[in-house]
């Protein structure tokens, strides 16, 4: 199929080009920007008039829920959603039922995902067996099979030398281990930022010191084994401090963040809101502040949706008895772009950080649209208003802080691998 998109503004941070360019697609790969090359008859034609285009999103969180949790979604629904918000690749964390150990699973995953021919799906193994943070899985076996990096997810992993062993392993075969920092005794029970709001609303509390002593661990740990260390979700000052201290000593160490922690904090929970339960809490407008910085100088490499989908009844309990989590798919786009109009960045600043390096952070030659690269592609229009309303979402999971909220910028279209996966249509 040959396609072209037509007077769009393309952004594409690898390749710097931020203006008005036509994109020329053949067999599932860009083959010329800007000018068609010789003989290229169109054979689908995409007007982008007024509209943005960029490489497809990449996220490094999103839980597609199978196998194991189909009641909270599927995943028909979660790859439907992704296309919506114009990701076009993720990881999906290990925490599954049963957890990514082995590699049947592993292989049953990414035959599903091929089966649905919508964004490309990187499944993440599992560090232990069971993430039970006991017995080191057989990571070259899981890496044959289609994992790309390995994790414990929200699993505690209090053995430093199960962790330590388990660095040592991948730094031998050169595998991305992706820790999310957080004690777990000091957060035994927790739900909330260890501040006022926690108290005044008695919930029990998760102090910052929970992510500096486990995240200061880590990084000992990565120094001594040489392991390509990923910090998943960092909430903090401190803990930005620490990421910001340990990369200009030369420590190979990326480090993501959740849209929403870049955008809430505490005082957002208000009166008991469940869909303000978040892992790893929202914490005080320093820290917020403190995450946009780290965004900004490169700290922090990434932002992600955090996509994890809860089923209605999980969230009608109260507070501290809910189940934590918030969809973010269909999100990621509008909250990127948010943060770049409140931060009075250009959109290529923001772009880099949902395509560019996450794909850095994954190792794969993709977040661009490069002459040759795989076409995947989103074109969204910068100027349309919408609010955010459960029927509104393709996501299973309908639960996030931002419902009743009005976001900029709408998916119109998004390309996989050089075909048109979605595509929006008014609902009349």
């Amino acid at each position: 199929m040959n396609i072209q998109i037509k007077s769009g503004r393309l952004v594409d941070p690898k390749n710097k080009i931020d203006g008005c360019h036509d994109l020329f697609i053949t067999a599932g790969k860009v083959i010329a920007v800007g000018s068609p090359p010789a003989d290229f008859v169109v054979q689908q034609l995409i007007d982008a008039t007024g509209l943005v285009v960029i490489p497809g999103l990449i996220d490094l969180a999103a839980r597609l829920r199978e196998p194991g949790y189909e009641y909270k979604a599927t995943l028909e629904s979660e790859m439907h959603a992704a296309v919506a918000g114009g990701v076009t690749t993720l990881a999906c964390p290990p925490d599954t039922d049963p957890p990514l150990d082995e590699p049947g699973l592993v292989e049953m995953l990414k035959h599903r995902a091929r089966a649905l021919n919508q964004a490309h799906v990187y499944p993440v193994g599992a560090l232990t067996y069971g993430l039970k943070g006991e017995e080191l899985t057989e990571m070259a076996e899981l890496a044959d099979a289609g994992c790309i990096a390995f994790s414990q997810a929200d699993a505690a992993l209090v053995d430093t030398r199960v962790l330590m062993r388990a660095m040592q392993y991948a730094a031998t075969f050169d595998f991305s281990v992706w820790l999310r920092p957080q004690d777990s005794f000091l957060a035994r029970e927790g739900v909330a930022h260890n501040g006022e709001v926690a108290t005044r609303l008695g919930l029990p509390a998760i102090p910052v010191c929970a992510e500096t002593i486990a995240l200061s661990t880590m990084l000992e740990l990565a120094r001594a084994t040489g392991v390509r260390l990923h910090i998943c979700r960092i909430s903090s000052k401190e803990g930005v401090a620490l990421v910001r201290t340990a990369k200009q000593q030369g420590l190979p160490l990326t480090c993501d963040v959740s849209a929403n922690h870049i955008h809430l904090s505490e005082m957002d929970i208000g009166f008991f809101n469940a869909n303000c339960y978040l892992v790893p809490p929202l914490r005080d407008l320093r820290d917020l502040e403190a995450l946009r910085v780290g965004l900004i100088d490169g700290s922090i490499d990434a932002i992600c949706s955090d996509h994890t989908p809860v089923d209605e009844d999980a969230k009608q309990l109260p507070f501290a008895e809910a189940e934590a989590g918030a969809t973010g798919l269909e999100l990621l786009l509008p909250l990127m772009l948010k943060w770049v109009k409140q931060s009075n960045l250009a959109l290529i600043d923001g772009v880099d950080k949902v395509t560019l390096q996450p794909a850095r952070v994954l190792g794969l030659d993709s977040g661009h649209l490069s002459v040759g690269s795989v076409a995947d592609v989103c074109v969204f229009d910068p100027e349309v208003y919408w609010r955010v309303e459960p029927s509104l979402l393709k996501s299973q999971g309908k639960n996030t802080p931002f419902i009743g909220m009005e976001l900029q910028g709408g998916v119109r279209y998004t390309l996989v691998s050089g075909q048109l996966v979605f595509e929006y249509k008014k609902i009349k």
